[in-house]
């Protein structure tokens, strides 16, 4: 069954505001139609809950995919498909001479198919714009409001991901810089850059990935904040996922493990290797300023440049829950209880796929299926003793 496109309903019992009519009641609201939101739909499904009925996904993009659509053309997972997989349907394969690891094309057919395939009737385009407390009962329900629609439901998931909330840094120059800023968030292919000289800032996979793209077309100085780490070669995806799952059980037992910061930060796909045998890969300090044509070190030395690429990663995107009041420092919310996402000051609402806050490697394709199943039980459980 394909996903289901929201329109503006005239019966009294949709949009609450627009129309003036009661909120569409419902067991669970998902907020966020990606992997996350995906996940956790799969597994409330499982557990006997029909889409649409007990449980919606609301979802603020235009088509299927999550934040994978706007990502840009050439970006490649870390592992191969089998290892990149939401739960109960594995990725299809890819093979190339990349060792499989897939495009991001690949990624959005398989996103798109997987809520086809378990018909999980995500509403789209609807964009949440506030979860609010309906009363003053603990027990009550919560209000989700998007657009034309509005749902009152006994348990949130929000799954809204980072890629909305790019995280741009404060430089002394910026505003006078003549050339042209982006953030990864906003970069698409390299050709728009041939000629010119790009500087790349960031030490992660997506400024690795980004700078081996640009390099091909384009003079490139890539800057980070510390000397970058790269990965062994034979080390991808599959490799990292197992690391950060032997840490979350030497934790639970007591004992130290420094997870995957030990093995570093970069990891070896083709393009990136490609970057390597070029010489590219060769970083220069952080920049102190920004001038007029580029950028400038305390030493006085400067390097002209025509754009600046900021990959600087990201913020959870949290502003439609800014009504409950629950928001800490460095704007992440406490979660914990046996599902680990559920929020401490808010029992009603639940956090996944956020990063490791919200469970180890949560915000990845296969880190993510651990999290929603345990969230999905937790809110299941409740559901059957209210019951």
């Amino acid at each position: 069954m394909e996903s289901q496109r929201m329109e503006p309903s005239s019966r009294d019992d949709s949009p609450s505001g627009a129309a003036g009519g009661e909120a569409r009641e419902v067991e669970v609201a998902v907020i966020g139609g990606g992997q996350a939101g995906l996940a956790t739909g799969f597994y409330l499904r499982r557990a006997g809950m029909v889409p649409g009925r007990d449980f919606v996904i609301l979802d603020a993009a235009d088509r299927p995919g999550g934040a994978w659509p706007r990502t840009w053309d050439g970006l490649r997972l870390f592992s191969p498909a089998g290892f990149s997989s939401l739960p109960g349907w594995m990725m299809p394969a890819w093979d190339d001479a990349t060792r499989g690891f897939p495009p991001r094309d690949h990624v959005v057919d398989y996103l798109t198919r997987y809520e086809e395939r378990y018909e999980l009737s995500v509403l789209r385009p609807c964009r949440v714009e506030s979860v609010t407390r309906l009363d003053e009962d603990p027990h009550g329900l919560l209000g989700v409001v998007g657009g034309d629609l509005a749902v009152a439901a006994r348990s949130v998931v929000s799954a809204t991901g980072t890629w909305e909330r790019p995280f741009w840094p404060v430089y002394p120059g910026a505003a006078a810089f003549a050339g042209r800023q982006l953030h990864a968030a906003d970069y698409r292919r390299p050709d728009e850059f041939a000629g010119q000289h790009v500087v790349v800032v960031g030490g992660g996979n997506s400024a690795a990935q980004i700078l081996a793209e640009v390099s091909t077309v384009a003079a490139t100085t890539w800057v980070t904040s510390r000397p970058p780490r790269f990965l062994a070669d034979e080390v991808d995806g599959r490799v990292l996922f197992e690391t950060a799952s032997a840490r979350v059980k030497a934790l639970a037992e007591g004992r130290e493990h420094s997870g995957v910061a030990g093995l570093g930060d970069i990891v070896m796909v083709a393009s990136v290797k490609d970057a390597r045998e070029r010489g590219v890969l060769e970083a220069r300090p952080m920049f102190d300023r920004l001038s007029t044509d580029g950028v400038a070190w305390a030493d006085g030395t400067e390097q002209p440049c025509d754009a600046v690429i900021w990959c600087t990663g990201f913020r959870p995107e949290l502003r439609h829950l800014r009504p409950l009041g629950l928001r800490l420092e460095g704007g992440r919310i406490a979660v914990g209880g046996a599902s680990g996402t559920q929020a401490i000051g808010e029992p009603r609402l639940f956090l996944v796929g956020y990063g490791d806050w919200t469970g180890p490697a949560s915000a990845t394709l296969a880190g993510v299926g651990p999290t929603a199943r345990s969230t999905a039980a937790a809110i299941t459980g409740t559901r059957g003793r209210r019951a």
